[in-house]
């Protein structure tokens, strides 16, 4: 199954030009069937979309905003990233956000943004229906009310930090809904798309055949679109992602942001190590997350003696059989270069099943601890990018508020 989706996924990255040069005799005889079920997909796509938009199809609304941060693509768009990121900038500002996921691959996503967010005013729930997770929630610790307390105007101003003191910070404020673009029965106020710049669109097929769960004029539903991993991809590239989503979404924001390393712990214990120790070390990357790329790029530029990597499918639960893979490939990089190599895993790999790892002994194996940060670029910044949040959710929040009023009276 591994080697199926390894296959599948690389069909889906490979441009239709370069498929007879790229791609195995067993991948090309996939093609005929992926396209019969991306065609049926699209289908299904279009009729749920129509069930909706009649009303066919219920809408749940929340009594607090709702922010929703969601892709376009499978995988290594940054979604977890960039909802701590909102998180810890709404609890930083007096108002407790309420994390709704569903928990998927094991919530190794939403452990990792337990551990992260603990000692805040967030709060993480797990489950398929985010809005009977959010209505427990919201029953246990009350949320702000909306039309009469207008807590986010202020969120458009950074520096003003203490102007949600006198809120009631056990009091859900916002959700913040994770993969959340796709979840149509939850209405939001404020919809974050994020884009993969190393990867944007692969073969701009939709899902099986491409990576694409829904088509490209979907971006036009964004109010900010966030282009991740920018730093790893050449001023081309970015002109290029650039274009493309302006053919679709003409005057929308686009803001750039990063993976910014911060240090690696070592497992098994909570001694913290600099980034400086992967210098003149063997190191072997192993990941199962959605693009692994970009995982293995950061860790080149700390500059190793040299680099192996292993890749699984995302979410992957590292079984007894994988271990034992590693283990001979360790013992095969020691041979060679008479030294012994250090595993190095992202965090949202570890928070998957921390005490698997531990099974490598007497291999050391480190956590890459990292954050999202936003990049400066033609204007925008992490500051503006937080003016612009808050004044689309004040100003959408707003406007739902008062036709919900007009609508009962």
């Amino acid at each position: 199954m591994e080697k199926l989706r390894t296959a599948v996924n690389q069909i889906a990255y490979t441009p239709r030009s370069r498929r007879w040069s790229a791609l195995s005799p067993l991948q090309l005889s996939l093609i005929p069937l992926l396209s019969l079920a991306s065609s049926l997909y699209k289908l299904a796509l279009s009729f749920r979309h129509q069930l909706h938009h009649f009303g066919l199809l219920r809408k749940n609304r929340l009594p607090v905003p709702v922010i929703s941060v969601g892709n376009l693509t499978w995988g290594g768009n940054g979604k977890t990233p960039m909802v701590e990121f909102i998180a810890l900038w709404l609890a930083n500002s007096g108002i407790s956000p309420l994390i709704l996921t569903r928990g998927y691959g094991g919530a190794d996503e939403a452990r990792m943004l337990q551990r992260h967010l603990d000692g805040t005013s967030a709060k993480i729930g797990v489950g398929a229906d985010r809005a009977a997770t959010a209505a427990c929630f919201i029953d246990r610790y009350g949320h702000i009310n909306g039309h009469s307390v207008s807590c986010f105007e202020r969120l458009c101003y950074e520096h003003d930090r203490d102007a949600g003191s006198h809120l009631d910070s056990d009091k859900i404020g916002v959700a913040i809904l994770d993969d959340g673009m796709q979840h149509l029965s939850l209405c939001r106020e404020l919809e974050i798309v994020m884009v993969n710049g190393m990867m944007p669109w692969g073969n701009h097929q939709l899902l099986p055949l491409g990576p694409l769960r829904e088509p490209l004029s979907a971006l036009s539903r964004a109010d900010i679109i966030v282009v991740h991993h920018a730093d790893l991809v050449s001023e081309q590239n970015m002109k290029l992602i650039e274009w493309t989503i302006r053919e679709v979404a003409k005057f929308l924001p686009i803001y750039f942001t990063r993976m910014t390393p911060l240090y690696f712990f070592k497992v098994g214990t909570s001694f913290k190590l600099p980034l400086e120790s992967t210098h003149n070390r063997i190191v072997f990357c192993v990941s199962a997350i959605g693009f692994a790329d970009s995982f293995v790029r950061r860790i080149e530029k700390m500059r190793p003696l040299h680099v192996d990597r292993l890749d699984f499918s995302d979410h992957h639960l590292l079984q007894t059989e994988d271990i034992d893979m590693i283990r001979v490939i360790l013992q095969k990089l020691q041979a060679k270069f008479a030294a012994k190599p250090v595993v190095i895993v992202t965090e949202k790999d570890y928070d998957r099943d921390p005490e698997i790892l531990g099974h490598l002994e007497p291999f050391e194996v480190w956590v890459l601890c990292s954050k999202l940060q936003v990049i400066a670029r033609k204007g925008c910044s992490g500051d503006s990018f937080m003016k612009t949040m808050g004044r689309i959710l004040e100003m959408k929040y707003m406007t739902t508020c008062k036709h919900n009023l007009s609508f009962t009276t």
